[in-house]
């Protein structure tokens, strides 16, 4: 079974800053984080011929006249419509794009300004679902919808608000090494346990920061990877499936059990090969549900791998080693690049102070929240390539 499009490879990587509130407008965020990406390539932005993006408070602009915004003329554009999903997504499109002949040099990134007020504006019309029936009966966004799936899953599996503390803390720890993580205070479980509660059982910690930001790769053929910088990364497989479970839209809330198989098979290697995972953590229980989607704990098992193993930068399996969303912030839609952006800075050994010692790791993604959960999810599986 051939890798998949082994012929493309990511050569950069780029962050705008990320920060509470800002004036910086979206294509400002894309620029900047593109800017930081070509730069760590060896690469410039007459170069692009394909671009991804993904933003929840972009339109009505889009992919095309960010283009003409920019000056580019793109052979491939991706407009990501996935939510946190859609930064694997738009990488696996991008990757057959040049993979086909489509374009050379892609961008791939995600970008979003939102502060708490715009963050839940936009929930109340995030889709038709929900903007006709769920906020007129004051469904309380997206904390009210993931404190039941919380709920669920610890009557489920016995799981107690420590286990989702002890995951808080230890990716607390990770992005107090990095200087772009808008929480960067030691977390400890009395504060944890102690702390606001915002939609039982969720309490302040469990719920990620709106905020602004961007994140970036950049994705070239193999001819062109000969002449950029750093250690190219391969993508060895990916996946996306969307509206999993079709007949159960709530207790089973995402659907990386459905590609799991196939993820791994094509990357010829079993999750235990794995050296990291970087979920989509806009909550720890979807983390959790990743982690055993994808085969890397057993169903139930997730907070007595965290205590046996570790996952922050120390552990055994590191799990979001930049902070993740839960303490780096998530800036809209970029939270599904976030997780990208840290697996190909790790596996191109520019972490700094958080590095690991990786080879090859998988990135999740999630998001398009409806009626009971998210309906699109996504993974990839990312090497060094040595």
């Amino acid at each position: 079974m051939k890798k998949m499009v082994n012929d493309v490879r990511i050569v950069g990587a780029g962050q705008a800053k990320y920060s509470k509130a800002s004036d910086r407008t979206i294509p400002q965020l894309i620029h900047e984080a593109g800017s930081v990406a070509l730069r760590n390539a060896g690469l410039e932005w007459h170069m692009v011929d394909g671009l991804a993006i993904t933003s929840f408070l972009l339109p009505p602009d889009n992919s095309a006249t960010i283009a003409e915004q920019f000056g580019l003329e793109p052979r491939f554009l991706f407009q990501g419509l996935y939510g946190g999903a859609s930064g694997i997504i738009g990488l696996s499109h991008a990757a057959r794009a040049i993979h086909d002949g489509a374009c050379d040099v892609a961008l791939v990134v995600a970008a979003d300004a939102f502060n708490v007020e715009s963050h839940n504006n936009t929930l109340d019309h995030f889709n038709g679902s929900v903007r006709d029936f769920m906020s007129p009966q004051g469904f309380g966004g997206a904390n009210g919808m993931f404190a039941l799936h919380t709920r669920l899953y610890m009557e489920r599996y016995g799981a107690v608000e420590e286990d989702f503390g002890h995951f808080c803390i230890s990716l607390r720890k990770n992005a107090m090494l990095n200087s772009n993580a808008l929480l960067r205070n030691e977390l400890t479980l009395e504060a944890y346990l102690n702390a606001k509660q915002i939609a039982d059982p969720l309490r302040l910690f469990d719920c990620v920061m709106p905020c602004t930001g961007a994140d970036a790769l950049v994705l070239v053929s193999e001819r062109i990877a000969n002449k950029t910088r750093g250690t190219p990364v391969r993508i060895l497989s990916a996946a996306e499936i969307h509206n999993a479970h079709k007949n159960d839209i709530y207790s089973n809330p995402g659907g990386w059990d459905k590609f799991k198989d196939f993820l791994f098979d094509r990357a010829r290697i079993a999750p235990s090969e794995l050296d990291f995972a970087q979920v989509y953590d806009d909550y720890p229980v979807m983390a959790f549900y990743q982690l055993e989607g994808l085969g890397i704990t057993s169903p139930g098992k997730t907070a007595e791998f965290v205590m046996k193993n570790g996952i922050t930068t120390n552990g055994r399996f590191p799990v979001n080693t930049g902070g993740g969303q839960l303490s780096a912030g998530q800036a809209g839609a970029s939270g599904g690049m976030i997780g990208l952006y840290e697996a190909v800075t790790q596996l191109r050994a520019e972490a700094g102070e958080r590095q690991i010692k990786c080879r090859t790791g998988v990135a999740a993604g999630y998001g398009m929240v409806a009626y009971g959960r998210g309906v699109s999810s996504s993974a990839v599986i990312l090497q060094r390539d040595d």
